[in-house]
């Protein structure tokens, strides 16, 4: 039984005057916080363990969070809903298939010059290797590449485990794919009923404020969804510009695959600037390779250290550095899903606390005239 403060198994008067109340708070607050922290890691530790589950569902909501407001807007214009959902959907597939074949049209149109480029770039390569200060013969030049080809094919076993890895990899994505395209297409059209069903998991007294903090929760991950592609946009132009002043060819495809890499934190923005910078250094050499490297570095420091922190923060109400300080937990924790994730989880997160920590839930239900005539609810 807990005494009137809730600080804990009830004491002896005796023993409460050896107890300072300070610290009789601090514990009754210390073993609350161990069991959140405790049930905080069975979910991290759960969702790790069933990521191939939890991140295609985790994508099929932010796809969701996107989609959504371009059906209620064909819906508010007198379209079907099952018309809206069809054209949307369709809609975004090909706008990423444009964008993907776009890229694979550009870059095969320019493979040939590509691999001549490349080819004369390693010559000039071994050149500067035969000059002072490493003056390497043309044997010990072949020799290194000899032993890089070694590493690579010395465990006979290697090819054979990459190449199941691969298989299993491409297995996963495959069935990862397939999931979020269920699962897009389920919140698409009945959204609203599994957030009912969901709702109605909770005990009947606690169901307002789950509802509602699910609601305040879903706007704000739509908000972090259309401030990313905002972001991402940006992220693009400036690499893109930046290639074309360079005058280096493919600039177009580079901003796309800086657009959609953007999205995949750290890798994303890693492969794309190594494509940009390999192929200013194919086209025009080091200098330019080099001028191209700053760009991209300056870039992705402007997005990482202040579109991200003030634009996402801005859009989902959370400081600057609590958006830092969750893509970099997320990364510890999860890799990339969880940087992907983190921030959108934390601002959902924030904007369901605060909106308990209100109580306007508790407020009376309207009565059954106005809630007909009130606008339905904006979840999925």
């Amino acid at each position: 039984m807990e005494d009137h403060q809730g600080a804990g198994p009830t004491a002896e008067p005796g023993e409460r005057s050896l107890v300072p109340p300070g610290v009789r708070v601090a514990g009754a607050w210390s073993w609350r916080i161990l069991v959140m922290v405790g049930v905080l890691a069975v979910l991290v530790y759960t969702a790790i363990q069933f990521s191939l589950i939890v991140i295609p569902v985790m994508v099929a909501i932010l796809l969701a969070a996107l989609l959504v407001p371009l059906i209620n807007f064909l819906q508010r214009h007198g379209w079907p809903k099952w018309l809206a959902v069809i054209a949307v959907t369709l809609g975004f597939i090909v706008v990423v298939t444009g964008l993907v074949v776009l890229i694979v049209t550009q870059i095969t149109s320019g493979m040939d010059e590509l691999r001549v480029q490349t080819l004369a770039s390693y010559d000039q390569f071994k050149d500067w290797l035969r000059a002072p200060p490493f003056e390497l013969s043309e044997s010990q030049i072949s020799g290194l590449v000899g032993d890089l080809i070694a590493v690579v094919q010395g465990d006979p076993n290697l090819l054979w485990n990459r190449a199941l890895t691969l298989g299993s990899g491409v297995g996963h994505f495959l069935a990862g794919f397939l999931l979020t395209l269920f699962a897009t297409l389920i919140f698409l059209i009945d959204g609203k009923g599994v957030w009912r069903w969901l709702v109605r998991l909770f005990p009947k007294a606690a169901r307002p404020a789950v509802d509602g903090a699910g609601q305040a929760g879903w706007r704000t991950m739509g908000n972090f969804v259309r401030v990313q592609i905002v972001v991402a946009a940006i992220d693009a132009t400036g690499i893109a510009v930046g290639a074309a002043i360079l005058q280096l060819p493919l600039a177009i495809p580079i901003g796309i695959l800086v657009f959609l890499g953007s999205f995949i934190p750290i890798v994303g923005a890693v492969l794309t600037g190594a494509l940009a910078v390999f192929i200013a250094l194919v086209y025009q050499g080091w200098a330019i390779a080099l001028v191209m490297l700053a760009i991209v570095l300056v870039v992705q420091q402007v997005e990482g250290h202040v579109l991200q922190p003030l634009i996402m923060g801005n859009a989902v109400k959370i400081h600057p550095l609590g958006v830092v300080l969750a893509v970099t937990a997320g990364a510890l924790v999860g890799g990339i899903a969880g940087a992907l994730f983190a921030v959108p989880i934390v601002a959902s997160l924030n904007a369901m606390i605060l909106y308990v920590a209100r109580g306007s839930w508790r407020e009376p239900e309207p009565p059954p005239r106005a809630a007909m005539e009130a606008e339905p609810a904006a979840a999925p």
